[in-house]
């Protein structure tokens, strides 16, 4: 019985194109849009989860997410350290100055101040230089993305001259560091430095980044730290949850990927389920010659949902194949570098498209389930 209902479903060519394709078509629109707003979210922290050697951030208590910033006091990074089960707390600065070169081309920037002394937060995975040149005076360290954006087209180069805010630095290392949610350069410098790159104020200490001792847990040191100094403490991977969070209420990106797939789930179920409705009313004769001969309601019911999993499966399978092709095709791209077909989307979209397929299925058995032989051959 397998076997005729397949035949039943690849006969009419047409209705079983349209409906591969009503699936494939869901398919690939559900795993594209939920992959690309998964990426973009991620990228609003990942200059956090780039510091990959402390695990824990204190900052103002009203800070809400990384570019949201407001200084502490010079005080509060000793307080910091004299929290019991502190290894090591540093500072940070954050600043977005504007970056000029020698030709003319200028754009805002993430700068990023390090610790002279220890130059924690580094960017550790570099495409040119080395992150320890960052000691030598006036140097700065700049992503790949930032290169190209301030010299298109040009080859990378170590030792040109950037102009901060009318102070000189010279580019010492070129980094791979993770895409930002808003397409600024990223550059690291010494501390001291960063500052005047930015224009000094009365209070410039963004950040302090702590590393807690062996064999004390993050989470609690943070929760340790708020008690003791009245500062915001989270951890690495709390603070880019933060970053995520704060996007999600506050701008229209969930809105506008949750319209795309939510047309995507219309589509897979509006025009799949019309095009399998059409394909059992059409066949009814067939059906009502299966019943005339003994074939349980049961037993065509395991058929009409077979029809309906084998046109999902094919069509899920073209779907994520057009998906995986897109997302290898624009992975090299400095635009969406880092923005890749999630597992995660794979996954759920495949359990969606079942519940799909089940759902269109149940819809076009009741036609069968209630259909009398003799009325189809009368």
């Amino acid at each position: 019985m397998n076997f005729i209902a397949l035949r039943m479903l690849m006969a009419d060519k047409a209705k079983y194109f349209g409906l591969v394709f009503a699936f494939a078509f869901s398919t690939f629109l559900l795993q594209n849009q939920v992959s690309i707003f998964c990426g973009i979210m991620k990228r609003t922290g990942s200059q956090v989860r780039d510091v990959t050697d402390a695990e824990i951030w204190v900052m103002d208590p009203h800070t809400e997410y990384f570019e949201q910033t407001k200084a502490l006091k010079d005080t509060d990074l000793f307080r910091v350290r004299g929290v019991e089960g502190v290894d090591y707390a540093v500072r940070l600065f954050k600043g977005n100055p504007t970056a000029k070169t020698a030709a003319g081309k200028f754009a805002s920037n993430f700068t990023l101040g390090l610790d002279d002394a220890t130059l924690v937060g580094a960017p550790r995975k570099m495409l040119l230089g080395t992150w320890e040149s960052l000691r030598e005076a006036n140097s700065i360290v700049i992503d790949r993305a930032g290169y190209d954006l301030l010299y298109p087209g040009e080859p990378l180069e170590l030792g040109r001259v950037l102009e901060l805010n009318d102070h000189k630095a010279r580019i010492v290392g070129i980094s791979d560091a993770a895409a930002p949610f808003v397409s600024f350069p990223v550059i690291h410098a010494r501390y001291s430095e960063a500052v005047l790159f930015q224009g000094r104020e009365r209070k410039m200490l963004s950040y302090v980044l702590v590393r807690p001792r062996a064999g004390v847990d993050a989470v609690a040191l943070a929760r340790r730290i708020e008690r003791e100094t009245g500062l915001k403490a989270r951890t690495t991977a709390e603070f880019a949850w933060d970053c995520v969070v704060y996007y999600l209420k506050n701008t229209g990106i969930p809105v506008n990927f949750g319209i795309t797939i939510a047309v995507a789930l219309i589509v897979g179920l509006a025009v799949s389920g019309q095009t399998f409705y059409m394909f059992t009313v059409e066949n009814l004769r067939q059906f009502g010659a299966l019943k005339a001969i003994g074939v349980t309601n049961l037993r065509l019911v395991g058929m009409v949902l077979l029809q309906a999993l084998v046109g999902g499966a094919i069509g899920y399978a073209l779907g994520t194949g057009m998906a995986a092709v897109f997302f290898n095709a624009t992975l090299n791209q400095l635009a969406t570098r880092g923005i890749v077909l999630m597992w995660e989307a794979v996954v759920g979209v495949a359990v969606l498209m079942a519940l799909v397929a089940a759902a269109v299925s149940l819809l076009s058995v009741r036609k069968v389930l209630v259909l009398e032989p003799a009325s189809v051959f009368r």
